[in-house]
């Protein structure tokens, strides 16, 4: 019998976990759901190159120590990019991010498949009986699983069902390299080299010969702290610009912030950013330090003002340093590949910028969309290379045909054309916009994410190498054997017509929809090609839509955002804590008679109607 203070929930067995590229962080232990019973999993569906997937990695952070005894974080890492099914670039990534749980390496996507995941990052909860309980798309959810594991602690240890003790994890030994995972690199005028050393939340300056450390700036350990350079703190900083006062700029990419560092002094201080991250209906505009930012991975001065490669949100924003001020400069938080005027282009994790030798353009790697593109001076936005979300690989030639797989960054050379920094093919490439094709310049490096000039040769952060590369500018370009990739996800076979769009949202305990100030859902749905939908595209606040699947095109991408607002029900609070909920999906579908004629997508919940 169960006792009336017990919740109710829709529960189904777990499937269980497999994954070719077996379990990290565990010491070498292999683990079964069987392993895990009596304990409360939440399952991190995530991939490294998604930024939403390493902000959940840190909206986990204090549930993970919080509940250590009963809680096992278990991340099932499900690549999109061919280069992250690479069991060496996972292990460097689960390092790269600090991912202190065990992590399954499912390049196949096994796991993925049983649990039905069909976005980036996915959390599931798994009862101590082995019973999924609830499914979460998107960031945002951390209080809603807080509250829930609180739950299911209290119901499982009245049942006798809870198992308390030490958990799987088992931390690898550190390696002793002189940087470890660097993001940016920048020349100072000095003849030096200031490096983002990002895992260790630190800034090095090297000298000139790119590998003999002058001084380290941060503490080195995780946070967010002003101050002298011994003392202050970062978080996985990453881009680098010099200001016209002669002080550093810093992307503190996890502090969601800009900081200034002071290279006589080495004092830090904060620019811009409040330490939160931005969500939807937070300032776009206003005093720097008093507007949320979003992980923000770049820098570069264009147009006397600082431009901002805001990955979190697909944007690019700019701070004025003599205003203080900061403010949106293009983009609409929408992930994809859209030109046009700055508001209404669409980005996919601006990672790269780089301001071209005449000044007129600034050039940024759009990394998801595996693209180079740029910014005019009239604020309008261009596609050099790159055609969307699920395109990628190495084939170089005329531009409109080219491959890039993830590039990080760009850097714009004297002759008037732009290095790549190709990341996930190990390269650096060169687009010439004077005759619009794209060469391979270097090979056989690792991961880089970041290039800069000195004097005839050309210094590579190479990010999985922990080191500076020093190359010379080739005259003729390597010849490389062309490769393109689509993304790994099988598609869903649907029905042509009509077919029904859920997007399931329950409100977490002790919540209700936010309907104060209007409707708090927002619904957008797109498809690639346009002619996928014949009825059905835009945006509206209901959850549920009827789109009309065109029979004539064979297959398609649905690309589908959703947003719902939740606060705490409780009629005697005047000031209720609320909550956003956002996710955006893109899903691969298969047009053929006897699909199905329903595609339900969990923003948080369970599918009832499956």
């Amino acid at each position: 019998m169960t006792d009336s203070t017990t919740p109710r929930r829709v529960r189904v067995r777990a499937p269980e976990l497999t994954g070719k590229g077996g379990w990290l962080n565990t010491g070498g232990e292999q683990y079964t759901l069987a392993d895990l019973r009596g304990r409360i999993v939440v399952l991190d569906f995530w991939t490294f190159c998604c930024v939403n997937c390493l902000h959940v990695l840190d909206e986990l952070r204090e549930l993970e120590e919080k509940h250590r005894d009963t809680l096992v974080i278990i991340g099932v890492h499900s690549p999109k990019f061919v280069h992250e099914a690479d069991h060496r670039a996972v292990v460097d990534a689960v390092e790269r991010y600090g991912v202190e749980h065990p992590v399954l390496d499912d390049p196949e996507l096994a796991t993925w498949k049983q649990y039905a995941v069909r976005a980036w990052p996915t959390l599931v909860v798994i009862d101590p009986e082995g019973y999924v309980v609830a499914q979460h798309a998107g960031e945002g959810h951390a209080h809603a699983i807080a509250k829930l594991v609180g739950e299911l602690e209290a119901e499982h240890e009245a049942k006798g069902t809870l198992r308390r003790g030490d958990g799987p994890y088992v931390a690898p030994e550190p390696e002793p390299t002189v940087l470890r995972f660097p993001g940016k690199a920048l020349p100072l005028p000095s003849g030096t080299f200031l490096v983002s050393d990002t895992t260790r939340h630190q800034l090095v300056e090297l000298a000139a010969d790119g590998e003999t450390v002058v001084r380290r700036i941060g503490s080195g350990a995780r946070g967010f702290a002003d101050g002298p350079g011994g003392t202050a703190r970062f978080s996985e900083p990453q881009g680098l610009a010099l200001l016209d006062d002669g002080s550093v700029v810093v992307a503190d990419t996890v502090n969601h912030a800009l900081r200034r560092l002071e290279l006589e002094t080495g004092e830090v201080t904060t620019l811009a950013g409040t330490g939160r991250q931005w969500w939807q209906g937070s300032p776009t505009s206003g005093a720097a330090r008093e507007v949320d930012l979003s992980s923000p991975w770049d820098v570069a001065v264009f147009e006397g003002r600082v431009w901002i490669a805001m990955a979190g949100v697909h944007q690019l924003w700019t701070y004025d340093p003599v205003e203080g001020t900061v403010a949106v400069a293009a983009g609409t938080t929408n992930e994809g590949l859209v030109d046009g005027p700055g508001p209404e282009a669409w980005f996919a994790q601006p990672s790269g910028l780089a301001v071209s030798a005449d000044g007129d353009r600034l050039w940024l790697a759009d990394s998801e969309t595996s693209a180079l593109r740029w910014v005019d001076r009239d604020g309008a936005v261009h596609t050099a290379v790159g055609t969307g979300l699920f395109d990628f690989g190495h084939r170089d030639g005329a531009a409109e045909q080219a491959l890039f797989q993830h590039p990080l960054g760009v850097t714009a050379l004297p002759d008037g054309s732009v290095a790549v920094s190709d990341t996930y093919n190990h390269a650096l490439r060169r687009y010439d916009p004077a005759t619009g094709e794209v060469t391979t310049l270097a090979t056989d490096l690792r991961e880089p994410s970041d290039a800069v000039l000195s004097g005839d040769d050309i210094v590579v952060v190479e990010s999985a190498r922990h080191r500076l590369t020093r190359l010379r500018l080739p005259e003729e370009a390597v010849r490389v054997e062309s490769v393109a990739h689509r993304t790994r996800r099988a598609a869903t076979e649907v029905a042509p017509g009509m077919l029904r769009l859920d997007v399931v949202f329950q409100a977490p305990a002790g919540q209700k929809l936010d309907t104060r100030y209007g409707p708090s859902t927002r619904l957008l749905v797109s498809a690639t090609p346009p002619e996928l939908l014949l009825k059905g595209e835009g945006a509206d606040t209901d959850l549920s839509r009827t789109l009309e699947i065109d029979p004539s095109v064979p297959e398609g991408v649905l690309h589908v955002s959703a947003m719902a607002a939740s606060c705490d029900d409780d009629p005697s609070n005047e000031y209720p804590a609320c909550h956003v909920h956002q996710q955006d999906w893109g899903v691969p579908v298969r047009v053929t008679p006897g699909g199905a004629d329903r595609l339900p997508l969990v923003l948080a919940g369970m599918d009832e109607g499956a």
